[in-house]
């Protein structure tokens, strides 16, 4: 499915400004919160990371994370990572994130977090089932309101992702030998017509929201975690379970 494509870190000036216009690229014009080349620059000179995947030489595809340390302990916060779309559904995402993965076990470092939207299905299918990672934490409104279209005028709700690099979950993910969720402990089941309210900016979409930020808070409140999306039409859900579990 890759083919030619390589991934492999980014060091110069020119590759730093490859993955600005890449941001202009792939979430459009409209969308001016765009990270400026000197954020690629301290990241890639302060122990983060700015990596790339290439098809053929074109830069196609880019990770960039930052450097945090969390109870004296050195971590990598994931902080974007995109794909031009006519580029996608070839593993170029995954790719880059088992190259980080890679990467960071390589410095001693064991612990990746980033955020997504709880809303974006896709996104949770591929942390939580294709990586392997967890999440614990729901963090209301992170950015504020922006005037991104990407947000939809919503506030900017988080799940907090934590990819433990060297866990039993993580390696089994990453090796394709996770099972398919089907039940857990806990459940937070998901609008059907969620998809479709997404598509034409339904007010439906503030009650999912409202709906899923008290679920979460009362789940993590009582030690679970986030662990797989279950799939299927009618039938999607978070799965949930406690922490002490894994």
């Amino acid at each position: 499915m890759s083919g030619d494509i390589q991934v492999r870190k980014c060091e110069t000036l020119e590759e730093f400004h490859c993955c600005v216009e890449l941001q202009r690229q792939i979430w459009g014009e409209a969308d001016l919160e765009v990270e400026p080349v000197t954020m690629f620059v301290v990241a890639a000179h302060t122990g983060g990371q700015v990596l790339g995947a290439f098809d053929n030489g074109r830069m196609i595809g880019y990770t960039l994370a930052i450097a945090g340390l969390q109870d004296h302990v050195p971590y990598l916060h994931s902080h974007m990572t995109g794909v031009l779309s006519n580029c996608r559904d070839r593993g170029v995402g995954r790719m880059l994130k088992l190259f980080q993965r890679d990467e960071a076990l390589s410095r001693g470092i064991r612990l990746i977090q980033w955020t997504f939207d709880p809303l974006e299905l896709r996104n949770a299918h591929f942390n939580l089932n294709r990586l392997g990672a967890i999440c614990r934490q729901y963090l209301p409104n992170l950015y504020g309101t922006t005037t991104s279209p990407l947000h939809r005028g919503l506030a900017t709700d988080r799940l907090l992702v934590e990819w433990h690099l060297d866990s039993a979950r993580a390696v089994a993910a990453i090796q394709n030998l996770a099972k398919e969720p089907a039940e857990a402990p806990a459940v937070i089941d998901l609008a059907a017509d969620l998809d479709r309210w997404q598509q034409e900016n339904s007010p439906g979409i503030e009650k999912v929201q409202a709906r899923l930020r008290e679920e979460f808070a009362h789940w993590f409140a009582k030690g679970y975690a986030a662990v797989a999306l279950r799939g299927g039409p009618g039938s999607r859900a978070y799965l949930l379970a406690p922490w002490s579990d894994f």
